[in-house]
């Protein structure tokens, strides 16, 4: 039986560059949107051809900004995958979208084409700190198209960035009220780190410190109504990424475009894969495996212990600290003083 591969599929056009952003991703006010999806077009019959007809569980398109591209090409794109693979019957499929490059008509037409779940880059709801992220939207903005997502029955999910300079924890707790209030039932909380060749990278900027940072994580999971399933992600149960979920827990997933990335399983080998046929090379089991335990830890569901993740964990070093890990049937899992020094853990959890 073939195995079943996840999409993903990039976007690297954005109406504006923000001051944080460290993304595959270009501002460019009028793309050639017909040649970058011959180039989409291009890839997903490159992939038929290698894994054939396949079944796909989730579609992502991630950016950069999806929602800039005109609905025609979405459809195209859309019926090259349908054309080539096997849709699940419940697919999700996700669109990104930021405030300000898309109208609830737009939003419509792209629903109509097949899109479930929409991720709006809402950033903030306070507009100073908008402009100062270098967003080019507003707070109402951000609030209609979340709105509109939700009238039309879809599953919606906001992103937030939080530890600007200058924020304290109460700040991070009124974020968190808000969320609660508007009702979403998922959403995605960043603490901003400042990465080197971008506009903030370049600036000398005071920000929390490391013991904020931790108070300000700790006070999310206080006050924020959506339970944490990921490191940086909250859900009611059920409507958690599936997409996401499935890359963390080592499912397959194919990376289309320039600036994508992909874990591809062909005839039992991994293959590391970069969108564009900039790289498909083998990927050693080990690595695969390494690969998974650093995803799966991110995780409230942890990472599954299987012959391939047992050769590389240190099991002992798991089972001699209770107050860091635990273990939940074949999962070991993270605990709350875990996940706030992760990445020591995982460290010295793989061999």
């Amino acid at each position: 039986m073939k195995t079943p591969h996840n999409i993903y599929i990039h976007v690297p056009f954005c109406a504006a560059k923000c001051r944080y952003c460290a993304f595959f991703s270009h501002a460019c006010p009028a793309p050639d949107w017909d040649t970058y999806t011959h180039g989409i077009i291009a890839e997903i019959e490159h992939f038929a051809r290698i894994l054939g007809r396949i079944t796909i569980p989730t579609v992502f398109f991630g950016g950069g900004t999806p929602s800039l591209m005109p609905a025609k090409n979405f459809a195209q794109i859309m019926d090259a995958v349908r054309k080539n693979f096997d849709i699940d019957a419940n697919a999700e499929i996700t669109i990104e979208a930021n405030p300000g490059t898309i109208d609830d008509k737009k939003l419509g037409e792209f629903c109509a084409l097949g899109v479930n779940r929409l991720s709006v880059g809402a950033q903030s709801f306070d507009d100073e700190k908008l402009k100062f992220l270098g967003r080019i939207h507003t707070a109402r903005d951000a609030l209609s198209l979340i709105e509109s997502g939700v009238r039309r029955g879809i599953r919606v999910s906001a992103d937030f960035i939080y530890g600007l300079p200058g924020e304290s924890v109460d700040d991070v707790i009124k974020i968190c009220n808000t969320i609660n209030n508007i009702g979403i039932k998922h959403c995605s909380l960043y603490e901003l780190t400042i990465e080197p060749n971008t506009p903030f990278g370049k600036m000398n900027l005071n920000m929390p410190n490391n013991d904020t940072m931790a108070e300000m994580y700790i006070a999310i999971g206080d006050n924020l109504k959506l339970p944490r399933y990921e490191v940086s992600n909250y859900a009611v149960p059920g409507y958690e990424c599936r997409h996401n979920q499935n890359v963390w827990d080592g499912a397959p997933y194919i990376g289309i475009g320039d600036g994508a990335a992909g874990r591809v399983l062909l005839d039992g080998t991994w293959y590391e894969e970069l969108g564009a046929h900039k790289m498909f090379q083998p990927l050693s089991n080990n690595a695969r495996a390494i690969e998974r335990v650093i995803t799966g830890m991110r995780t409230m569901r942890g990472v599954r212990v299987d012959d391939e993740t047992k050769k590389i964990l240190n099991i002992e070093f798991a089972k001699s600290h209770p107050d860091m890990i635990m273990f939940s049937g074949n999962r070991i899992i993270a605990t709350n003083a875990g996940i706030l020094v992760l990445d020591d853990l995982i460290e010295k959890l793989v061999k």
